[in-house]
């Protein structure tokens, strides 16, 4: 989700879904600390909880980045051993690492060292050859040693030769039951499984075999799902009612009001909205607005309120629209 999950992208997926725990974009361990990392670390107190996902496979650096990252006010840290992208693995992190299980156990126990809130590990299924039951077993096991307690599981191996990250988030075949069945073997610790969730009604199914489930670019595109999962899931127990579009756009409106007179640049913001209104009639004209360049840089949040007047005044909850 790098260049997708930024602080305005996390403000807004906070309004659709009160409960979830968010995630930023991986940030390598060497930004922090030879880089902008103030500009990197920064979040809305509104997004809490909110996990650090960190790239690196140095546990010295990954430990005092996780320092950094606790300093900062992160509720998790996690570490990413799945990213498929060509310059991670020429970086010697990602989805390369899950062939060395021990360094990863290593850069775990010095992150847990580091710090004092929950940590965690991303990964794959395998990678490339390295693809069974028994490796993927051991990879837990070991990193478990680190006392590394949750797991989330991309039910996908990785092939980092042939294939772009795009592709790998498509071509391997998704395979559930592997990530299932790690919750067999290891009762004791927490799954939580990712890759290619895109309904509501997909959730009970995982829940009923693991602890969690994570989305990705489903919510990003179709923030209103993220509500509607958000509702499925915690509703049961903490209540609630289902999340009206319109309501959430005029929360994000003030938000992009200040952040406009902070410096902010308009399309910053409005490029995370452009799925909100999915299945509503007039949402192609709302991103046709919202697209427009030359629009855009008038940088004025008016440029909003003329995209949401283009929408049915009728449009739905988000509750009404899952069903």
């Amino acid at each position: 989700m790098m260049a997708w999950t930024d602080r305005h992208c996390r403000y807004l997926h906070r309004l659709v879904a009160p409960n979830a725990l968010l995630f930023t974009e991986m940030v390598t361990s060497g930004a922090l600390l030879h880089g902008p990392a103030e500009r990197l670390l920064r979040f809305h107190q509104r997004e809490h909880p909110l996990a650090l996902q960190l790239g690196g496979s140095d546990p010295r650096e990954l430990a005092a980045a996780a320092r950094m990252g606790a300093e900062a006010g992160y509720d998790e840290i996690n570490l990413n051993v799945g990213c498929p992208s060509p310059r991670v693995r020429q970086g010697r992190f990602g989805a390369c690492l899950m062939r060395e299980p021990e360094l990863v156990r290593d850069c775990m126990s010095a992150i847990g060292e580091a710090v004092r809130i929950p940590v965690s590990v991303k990964c794959r299924l395998g990678v490339d050859e390295a693809d069974s039951d028994a490796l993927l077993q051991q990879f837990v096991a070991t990193v478990a040693e680190s006392g590394c307690r949750v797991f989330y599981i991309h039910a996908r191996k990785a092939l980092l030769n042939g294939l772009s990250p795009a592709q790998n988030r498509t071509v391997p075949p998704l395979q559930y039951p592997r990530a299932y069945r790690l919750k067999a073997q290891f009762p004791d610790l927490q799954f939580v499984v990712n890759g290619g969730i895109g309904a509501v009604a997909e959730l009970d199914a995982h829940l009923e075999a693991v602890d969690g489930v994570m989305i990705g670019r489903a919510a990003y595109h179709d923030p209103m799902l993220l509500a509607a999962m958000n509702l499925h899931i915690f509703g049961r127990v903490l209540g609630g009612e289902p999340v009206n579009a319109r309501a959430v756009m005029d929360d994000y409106m003030v938000y992009m009001d200040k952040e406009l007179s902070a410096g902010t640049r308009l399309n910053d913001m409005t490029r995370h909205v452009l799925g909100m209104f999915a299945g509503v009639p007039g949402a192609r004209r709302f991103r046709q607005i919202l697209s427009d360049a030359t629009l855009l840089r008038g940088n004025n949040v008016e440029l909003v309120e003329r995209a949401l007047a283009a929408l049915s005044p009728a449009d739905a909850a988000v509750g009404e629209r899952a069903a």
